[in-house]
């Protein structure tokens, strides 16, 4: 799904990088997103026609462009969110690294697993009187432990031995107590080093002492996530940078962190490292490791080296230059 604004652009990149990597599975295209809603009326349920949904459903995996959810009443809900739900996509995961040339004083390289199907997400809200109103935060055991049992696996995999758990559980004690319970049940045996850190002192920590969190997979419910893995996306220097996935126990979707930035489209300026990293992710997730590990350097070099970059960290190559830049060198690695 290519999606609204700037997402053809940068999907034809990361397209045109996993063709050049010999990438092995099929890739369908298909539509989604406010773009093609406009263009049938504004009268679809969803901004995923049906076609679409069936093509997602046979698919092992989907790769979602930037796309624009209209603040309008009785629009559709955002892509993403009904692609979490339709496919319990419950571990949204942001890994986050810095780069040398873009922040020398400052290295950060740990992973953020936001639990995505509760919490204040669910939209649970009543109206108590005109002047107030509540929102359910739910929390469970098993939405929690599943989450948490995700993170621990990437943990193992990629040799991470700390995990930090993001609560507010000296205020919310029931519901961050059943995230902390199961956090702490989750790495028993493990061998990993578990500490827990308050929501608030958390966001000063990240900024004051970044480092400390170099090697950790960070873990926290929907909403205090969000804000977290926002916060460190903004300290890697470009939101531009920032890739994503939203796995389930068999189906995920993988994204590009940023919006659909229709301001910049047809432009051919546009960063598109996260789509680019994004997509390397998904061949993974296909079990194509070495096309991801080969993207992945070839990205690092081309931004390090800051010959062939985009505006938004310090060049003037358009997209398509950045692109080549990357495929080059991802090619190289290929052939090693």
């Amino acid at each position: 799904m290519k999606g609204d604004g700037i997402g053809p652009e940068v999907v034809d990149s990361m397209l045109k990088v996993l063709k050049e990597c010999n990438f092995q599975s099929e890739l369908i295209l298909c539509e989604a997103g406010s773009e093609q809603w406009d263009k049938n009326g504004r009268n679809d349920a969803s901004y995923i026609p049906d076609a679409t949904m069936k093509t997602l459903e046979e698919a092992d995996c989907c790769f979602k462009g930037p796309t624009t959810t209209i603040p309008v009443p009785g629009a559709p809900r955002s892509v993403a969110v009904t692609l979490r739900q339709k496919f319990d996509l419950y571990a949204n995961i942001r890994p986050t690294k810095t780069y040398d040339r873009l922040t020398p004083d400052r290295k950060l390289d740990c992973v953020c697993f936001r639990e995505a199907t509760e919490g204040l997400y669910t939209g649970v809200e009543a109206k108590i009187t005109n002047d107030a109103a509540i929102a359910i935060r739910k929390i469970t055991r098993q939405g929690s432990r599943r989450l948490v049992d995700s993170a621990v696996d990437w943990a193992n995999r990629f040799n991470m031995k700390k995990m930090v758990a993001i609560t507010k559980r000296n205020i919310l004690k029931q519901t961050d107590g059943i995230f902390w319970d199961e956090t702490q049940k989750a790495v028993e045996g493990t061998g990993i080093e578990l500490s827990e850190i308050y929501i608030d002192n958390m966001a000063q920590q990240m900024v004051i002492a970044t480092e400390q969190f170099n090697g950790a997979v960070l873990v926290s419910t929907n909403l205090f996530m969000d804000i977290i893995s926002e916060l460190a996306s903004a300290l890697v220097g470009s939101i531009g940078l920032i890739y994503s996935a939203n796995i389930g126990d068999n189906y995920a979707m993988f994204e590009a962190a940023h919006g659909s930035a229709p301001q910049f489209a047809g432009q051919n300026k546009v960063n598109p490292t996260a789509t680019v990293l994004s997509g390397a992710w998904m061949a993974d997730y296909m079990g194509e490791r070495a096309i991801r590990d080969a993207i992945f350097d070839a990205t690092e070099k081309v931004i390090n080296e800051g010959k062939a970059v985009t505006w938004d960290i310090g060049g003037n190559a358009s997209t398509t230059q950045m692109t080549d830049a990357i495929i080059t060198y991802a090619k190289e690695n290929l052939r090693k």
